[in-house]
């Protein structure tokens, strides 16, 4: 009788650190989507914002984090192709989008406290408001994603050579016990 595979939670594990073994990248690719996503669910907060304060560049920092947000995952798409040299043209790029998207959310915080604390007719958060101070936390809840997410793709190298130690192979009975094929012919 033939013995099957293994199969079930622990066939599906092996299966997933094969892939990642393969392709560590998917971890900060995985990490950037995730704030990406973030950012793009809780957009309904940071347009309200801006439609209530109407501060001065908020719009355009918000379509800031919008456009590089999309062009930082072309970037990084293209800078670890699968089973080529990394382009460190794109990576360079791709951490100066993420450096812009960063600073585009740190203006926007600031817009926020320029008009919450001005001197002349400030913007008082209350209950009907109170979105304000949501897109706020949010944003600052992108910016720690963010940097996260750069720590991921800086470290890279380093659990990438982790993630090749690890043994994915299934042992099979009986391999060692072959002997040895004659291949000769008898004529």
């Amino acid at each position: 009788m033939e013995k099957k595979q293994p199969r079930g939670i622990k066939e599906a594990w092996r299966k997933f650190l094969v892939a990642l073994k393969r392709r560590p990248q998917l971890i900060p690719l995985c990490a950037m989507v995730l704030s990406f996503l973030f950012y793009s669910l809780n957009l309904s907060y940071i347009s309200d914002t801006t439609a209530k304060i109407q501060g001065t560049g908020m719009g355009l920092a918000g379509f800031c984090t919008m456009l590089f947000s999309m062009l930082c995952f072309m970037c990084f798409l293209n800078a670890f192709p699968y089973r080529k040299k990394t382009n460190w043209l794109m990576v360079i790029l791709m951490f100066a989008m993420l450096a812009i998207i960063i600073t585009a959310d740190v203006f926007y915080i600031q817009a926020i406290y320029a008009a919450v604390f001005r001197a002349e007719n400030p913007i008082i958060v209350t209950r009907s408001i109170e979105y304000i101070a949501y897109a706020e936390w949010y944003l600052r809840i992108h910016i720690w994603m963010l940097g996260i997410t750069i720590a991921l793709i800086i470290l890279l190298p380093v659990y990438g050579k982790l993630l090749r130690k690890v043994k994915t192979s299934i042992d099979v009975e009986d391999n060692g016990n072959m002997g040895t094929i004659d291949i000769a012919g008898d004529d």
